[in-house]
């Protein structure tokens, strides 16, 4: 494992298992949403976001967290390992809501963007499984490393504590 993808709906734990991940390996970890919001909660300009992940994918190593789907093929090309947290949406709503109700995610977020109360995404969390998943899900037919899926965080412990 030299170039790890995370993927996985809002709320599975892919910035927790980021973080183990990158303990655990000593690979840099990037957080896309650090690099993807600007202040306020604005987007990046298409363009510039490109061009982003297209400097942070060219390093030797890392581990890159975060779905931004419209990235995901280039985030492939150059991945060897996938791990992709298939939680039951109740688990990841829940999540979301603590992550909202007790706040801030240290590092992952860039300056200027809050944890708040967002109903769009709270929506999107919800109805993630039924009306995005497999879009998500499409671009790893044609991986040709390794996928790790996770439907648990049992599993996922134990993956872990075998590494």
């Amino acid at each position: 494992m030299r170039r790890v993808l995370i993927i996985g709906q809002p709320g599975a734990g892919k910035s927790t298992l980021g973080r183990q991940l990158a303990r655990a390996t000593g690979l840099p970890l990037v957080h896309l949403d650090r690099h993807y919001w600007h202040p306020g909660w604005q987007d990046s300009e298409p363009a510039a976001w490109t061009a982003t992940v297209n400097r942070l994918v060219a390093e030797p190593r890392w581990i890159i967290e975060g779905n931004y789907p419209g990235t995901l093929p280039a985030r492939l090309a150059r991945a060897d390992t996938v791990i992709h947290l298939d939680f039951p949406t109740w688990l990841c709503f829940a999540r979301v809501v603590r992550r909202i109700l007790w706040g801030q995610r240290p590092g992952e977020l860039p300056p200027g963007c809050p944890e708040r109360f967002d109903r769009e995404f709270l929506g999107y969390t919800l109805r993630y499984r039924q009306r995005h998943r497999a879009r998500d899900m499409r671009p790893l037919a044609g991986f040709s490393g390794t996928v790790h899926r996770f439907c648990g965080p049992r599993q996922l412990r134990a993956w872990l504590a075998a590494l």
